[in-house]
């Protein structure tokens, strides 16, 4: 009897092992184009450049300055929001573990010992009894056959949850290098707009000494001394407002580091960093199923798949069974004698018959699918997005920064010209206002493009899922 118990056990688990009801999984077609975006706005041909792959490329590989690269490793390494996303990770990996295991049987052994006295008036001898019991077993306590697939579709779906979480990690870990190298970027243009300030007070406060000396000499009008001490101010202002604008900077990126960076490490300006590789997109959009942030929704949307078969399953009869072997006796002594064996073989089955629950719990589940469908598909969309706004910007931003600097160059020409003509009586200091003004705004505006430059490289690469296929 034993031998058919046992061999019957074995017969549940092998047919229990493959069944399922979930619904077979197809990937839903991108409600997006194949290709990327094309127009005057976007790139004539970016596989005509010398360009990289972004899924290909490690952050190592992509920021090329030194320095940046070893703020990165520490922002990697501190960073508590990345040590949250993969406590996360381990958090449900635990979870899958413990639905994985409800597939299988759960041994134990126990041991007992049982005594119990009996009165005289009510022993069958007419005295008090003392009667003793041992017994140790060895079973499985209600595991539950899994005919149905519904224990086998609670572990499918808390593994794509646990992946979901892993791709969750990786997409936390590609935001905080593309934050890391973007503050970084953004720090280094405070300096330079700081020294460019300090500049521009310097060469103001020399242009008020003198037209303080003439005006003393009666060789310059008290206006014109006014404007330029109002330009003195200006540029003061403008120090000190980048001087607080370097400080927050150099928090931002302790606080994205998790430490406090090395001063030896943080950029002098932007015109010292060393500007991350071009990245490719390549022709086809299908890229974007490789970014951590879609492949967490698609599993996702494979767990509310898997939940399916839960709910299916939950109309369809539920097989537990007790088994116990073991041995038992009236002393200690003789526990493990001949003929002392017990064995327990105790199937259970449960069978609905009628429970509303059960119609409105399947509904739920294939509602839950078409919301985390939707959020696929709606996830597709955004990313799709930025990589289509990020390449308007590639697409336009070196015109800018050309017209830029052209700019710069007529107005420090304008400016020149302007301080000459007032020198000779030509003009009067209003003229050398309005070029010192419009030179320092084209100034700013200059680094401006150009940290926007580099911040484009940067977006482009996260937004089209860089690093994404590089082991950790």
């Amino acid at each position: 009897m034993k031998r058919l118990s046992f061999s019957l056990l074995l017969g549940l688990m092998v047919f229990a092992g493959g069944c399922t009801m979930a619904p077979k999984y197809v990937r839903p077609e991108a409600p997006t184009p194949k290709e990327w975006p094309a127009g005057p706005a976007y790139p004539d041909s970016l596989a005509a450049l010398d360009m990289a792959s972004a899924p290909e490329m490690s952050p190592e590989e992509f920021f090329q300055d030194d320095r940046l690269c070893r703020v990165l490793e520490l922002a990697l390494a501190n960073n508590l929001d990345l040590r949250l996303a993969a406590l996360n990770v381990e958090k449900v990996q635990a979870y899958y573990k413990i639905k994985r295991a409800n597939l299988y049987p759960t041994l134990y052994a126990s041991g007992a010992e049982s005594r119990h006295k009996t009165p005289a008036d009510l022993s069958f001898t007419g005295s008090a009894m003392t009667n003793e019991e041992y017994s140790v077993d060895v079973g499985v306590a209600s595991w539950e056959i899994d005919l149905f697939g519904r224990v086998r579709s609670e572990k499918n779906q808390a593994w794509e949850q646990y992946l979901a979480s892993e791709a969750g990690r990786r997409g936390a870990q590609l935001s905080l290098v593309a934050a890391v190298g973007q503050s970084y970027m953004a720090l280094a243009a405070s300096r330079e707009e700081l020294q460019l300030a300090q500049a521009t007070l310097e060469s103001q406060q020399a242009s008020y000494d003198l037209i303080e000396k003439q005006f003393k000499v009666g060789l310059a009008t008290k206006l014109d001394l006014r404007r330029a001490q109002t330009q003195v101010e200006m540029a003061r202002q403008n120090v000190a407002v980048y001087t607080q604008q370097e400080a927050q900077d150099e928090n931002a990126l302790d606080l994205l580091a998790g430490t406090q960076v090395p001063r030896e490490l943080l950029p002098d300006n932007l015109s010292g960093v060393t500007p991350p590789q071009e990245v490719d997109p390549g022709l086809s959009s299908l890229v974007l199923l490789g970014r951590p942030d879609i492949m967490a929704a698609e599993h996702q949307l494979k767990a509310a798949n898997a939940y399916i078969g839960v709910a299916r399953a939950a109309f369809f009869p539920r097989i537990s069974l007790t088994a116990l072997v073991g041995t038992a006796s009236a002393a200690l002594s003789g526990l493990f004698d001949s003929g002392s064996d017990t064995w327990t073989f105790n199937p259970r089955v449960g069978l609905p018959i009628f429970d509303a629950r059960t119609h409105a719990a399947l509904k739920v589940s294939q509602v839950d699918q078409q919301i985390v469908l939707t959020q696929y598909q709606k996830a597709i969309q955004g990313a799709f997005r930025e990589v289509a706004d990020a390449l308007a910007v590639r697409g336009t931003i070196d015109q800018q920064v050309t017209a830029q600097a052209s700019m710069v160059t007529a107005l420090k020409e304008a400016h020149d010209l302007a301080v000459d003509r007032y020198n000779k009586g030509i003009d009067s200091y209003l003229s050398v206002l309005i070029a010192q003004q419009s030179l320092y705004g084209a100034q700013q505006g200059l680094v401006g493009l150009r940290l926007a430059r580099i911040v484009n490289q940067v977006q482009l690469y996260a937004v089209l899922g860089g690093g994404s296929s590089v082991g950790d």
